[in-house]
């Protein structure tokens, strides 16, 4: 047994199996790159402390990120980009909250939406991954409560959303393992967020450009309401970043196949969005705020595209009393008149975590040569000046 560090402090005590698993992981804990704020990108709405997901109280984040190989395509080798994300609504336990589901366009998958669509409620945590590793995160999940946890559960359908890392990652390889999972539950924290090439987001490209997870979060009308995206949608062309047509303005930093240049109009792709709040929303008042996330989307040049998985889940950490199986539960919530402060925050989060997400990640180089840009931060500041909406 030993102990591993994250930003500083041990993240308790891991098996020596996970020794392995955890030295393939890149330092998720790392944010070298700006945040978009930071970079002058203008925003509307009122931002949390960490303009994270976390800036809902009680929501927890945890990363698995695999890094491994080079070169061509050998499947069941790799080269190996992909990893697996965990978001917890109320800390590392069983507890289940109120939910609501929404597909833009159902290109995807996330198992065990049909049961928050028919009970509205979310038990356990959120997970996203890659295409071809839905099926080990799963099971994994159940593992977890029962190995790790010690706690019984009769009957449970985890949660888990799916984008395609095929670009840069060997998917049919299926390189996530239950231990790799384990460790994303486990590492799974308040606070700060990384963001970009982490996680489940770590072989994902958008809009043409190297994508992956981000975050955002608004604080309105006394409620919290936070976004996490895993971002692997949209073409260049149709970027649009506050108002200005970014993705035709950026010169060079094509999408590379080897040597080649990739088309840059290719659509297909996906995004997973979970949403949390602490307003005490019902199942179909949180699956009203999922139906707002495609506006973020649209904002940015999304466009739902016949072959992109857009799947969004909402949920609320209020009412304890979601967990009830029997009896009359009394339960707070918000009238309906009160929600269009809600549904701007979801708009406004959402843009703003995936431009999080595209100006985190790094250039990466996947199977067979294959190459993922960063967005080039300092042309997308010269071409905000140009459009006189960069920020101070």
């Amino acid at each position: 047994m030993t102990h591993f560090l994250r930003r500083g402090r041990a993240i308790g005590v891991i098996p020596l199996i996970a020794i392995g698993i955890l030295l393939e992981i890149a330092a998720s804990g790392a944010q070298p790159r700006p945040r978009a704020r930071a970079l002058g990108v203008p925003f509307p709405g009122t931002p949390g402390p960490l303009n994270a997901i976390t800036d809902v109280a009680g929501v927890e984040v945890g990363h698995t990120t695999i890094v491994r190989g080079e070169g061509a395509l050998v499947v069941g080798r790799g080269p190996v980009r992909t990893g697996v994300t965990a978001v917890w609504p109320r800390g590392r336990r069983w507890t289940p909250v109120f939910a609501g589901w929404f597909a833009g366009n159902g290109f995807g998958e996330m198992t065990g939406a049909p049961w928050v669509v028919e009970g509205g409620t979310l038990g356990g945590p959120v997970m996203i991954t890659g295409t071809y590793s839905v099926g080990a995160v799963r099971d994994a999940v159940n593992s977890y409560f029962h190995e790790v946890l010690k706690t019984p559960i009769p009957w449970h359908q985890p949660v888990v959303g799916e984008t395609s890392d095929a670009f840069l990652n060997d998917g049919q390889g299926q390189h996530v393992t239950k231990a790799h999972v384990f460790s994303a539950l486990t590492s799974a924290r308040d606070g700060a967020v990384a963001e970009g090439n982490v996680g489940g987001g770590t072989g994902m490209v958008a809009h043409g450009f190297k994508g992956g997870i981000g975050t955002s979060s608004r604080v309105t009308g006394g409620y919290t309401l936070g976004v996490l995206v895993q971002a692997n949608y949209g073409t260049r062309e149709r970027l649009t970043i506050a108002g200005v047509p970014v993705g035709r303005e950026i010169t060079g930093a094509e999408r590379q196949r080897g040597a080649i240049a990739a088309p840059p109009a290719d659509r297909d792709g996906s995004i997973i969005v979970v949403v949390a709040t602490d307003a005490p929303l019902l199942p179909h008042q949180l699956e009203r705020v999922a139906r707002r996330v495609p506006m973020g989307i649209a904002r940015l040049g999304g466009t739902a595209s016949n072959g992109s998985g857009d799947i969004f889940l909402a949920f609320s950490t209020a009412n304890p009393g979601a967990a009830a199986e029997t009896g009359v539960t009394a339960i707070a919530w918000l009238p309906n008149g009160d929600m269009t402060p809600l549904f701007d925050a979801t708009v406004d989060a959402v843009e703003e975590a995936i431009v999080n997400a595209l100006v985190a990640a790094e250039t990466m180089t996947g199977i067979d040569g294959h190459i993922a840009h960063a967005l080039p931060t300092d042309q997308l500041q010269s071409i905000l000046r140009k459009y006189n909406r960069l920020a101070p």
